[in-house]
């Protein structure tokens, strides 16, 4: 069994195409270095649309009562790079990227950003081979039970929209991010961020700054529960 046989393997599903197979885990730098046409990137921006319409069709479908804001809140987060490169990682997409010389050096195969992107064209050839509903079948087979634990469990998808109503509800106040640090390379920095509730500060790391703050939100938050819970 060849390296990509054992991709196949894993989503349960075999191509027709196999160019289009190797299409879509064909990053850039490696299309670069071998001299190919074509990389996954016009497969991602389809596979993205894909992506989009099975989760909102699944939500909409199984969650009645949801009204349109919250689906939309819902949607963004599943299909965040964030969340989908855990999904790749759960399949260890990582294995089977092809990728230049350079990229491989610095770890590119690990890279949340790139990980879905090759997820999101993945799952446009798939769905460009075989149809939607094996395109369906897949990203439900990896998702679904995610998705399902998110919504029923009520958890926090966005940790500073739910940190601002709760400082605005009991303190009057909206919280204020700093950036304290940055470090590393300009195309790899790594930003530290802190954010004050009262005689508290917390500290969060993340590839910008955004996912910087969400990261100290989510201290925040985790603190002001663990408060809750203890009285």
């Amino acid at each position: 069994m060849n390296n990509y046989e054992q991709l196949e393997k894993i989503i349960g599903y075999s191509f027709n195409s196999k160019s289009l197979l190797l299409e879509a885990i064909t990053h850039s730098s490696y299309a670069y270095e071998k001299k190919l046409k074509k990389n996954y990137e016009r497969l991602e921006f389809l596979g993205d649309a894909v992506l989009q319409l099975i989760i909102t069709e699944y939500m909409i479908i199984k969650y009645k009562d949801l009204n349109e804001g919250v689906l939309s809140q819902y949607r963004s987060f599943f299909v965040s790079e964030d969340f989908i490169s855990e999904i790749a990682k759960k399949i260890n997409l990582y294995n089977f990227i092809r990728l230049g010389k350079g990229e491989i050096v610095t770890g590119g195969n690990r890279k949340p950003s790139l990980l879905a992107d090759t997820f999101e064209s993945l799952l446009a050839a798939v769905y460009l081979d075989g149809g939607y509903n094996e395109a369906r079948r897949i990203v439900l087979e990896l998702m679904s039970d995610l998705i399902d634990e998110y919504i029923q469990g009520k958890k926090v998808i966005d940790p500073k929209t739910e940190l601002q109503k709760i400082t605005q509800k009991e303190f009057g106040y909206l919280p204020e991010y700093r950036i304290v640090k940055e470090e590393g390379p300009e195309h790899d920095k790594v930003f530290t961020v802190e954010v004050k509730l009262h005689n508290c500060t917390f500290l969060g790391t993340g590839k910008n700054k955004k996912k910087a703050e969400m990261d100290a939100a989510k201290k925040a938050l985790d603190h002001i529960q663990s408060i809750v819970k203890a009285d």
